[in-house]
């Protein structure tokens, strides 16, 4: 069976990789759904989704050099909407306003200041870093 380029074929997974899952499809060949087009959502760890053995409908995005690169979010009938860009982390202290690049930056500095201060305080009580021994 030759593999089509945006066709959606039924496979089994047949191993599990942290970059992504193998998958066995008709006719024999393997494909590769690597970790990123496995899910809509972030995928830290790919056996939270997928075991060995689990039937899956895939889309073919990829044929190179006999390579199959397959995937499972594109093959959902309802895909998800491209999310946007989500910044990281948390406790900016914002309470939901937004931050400018100044406001944000200014945080840091003063974290850092008080870390800074906080490391110097402990030194100096367990005696500095690594004195000298005569």
């Amino acid at each position: 069976m030759s593999i089509e380029l945006g066709s959606k074929l039924e496979g089994k997974v047949t191993g599990i990789t942290h970059f992504g899952a193998f998958v066995l499809l008709p006719g024999g060949e393997t494909g590769l759904v690597h970790i990123s087009e496995i899910a809509d959502s972030y995928v830290r760890d790919i056996n939270e989704h997928l075991k060995v053995n689990d039937p899956v409908t895939v889309k073919v995005i990829n044929v190179d050099n006999g390579k199959v690169g397959l995937s499972i979010r594109q093959a959902s009938d309802n895909p998800a909407p491209q999310r946007a860009h989500r910044p990281r982390g948390g406790g900016g202290g914002g309470g939901g306003t937004r931050q400018t690049f100044e406001d944000k930056m200014s945080r840091f500095m003063k974290d850092s200041e008080d870390r800074l201060q906080a490391l110097k305080r402990s030194e100096s009580k367990r005696g500095g870093r690594g004195g000298r021994r005569s």
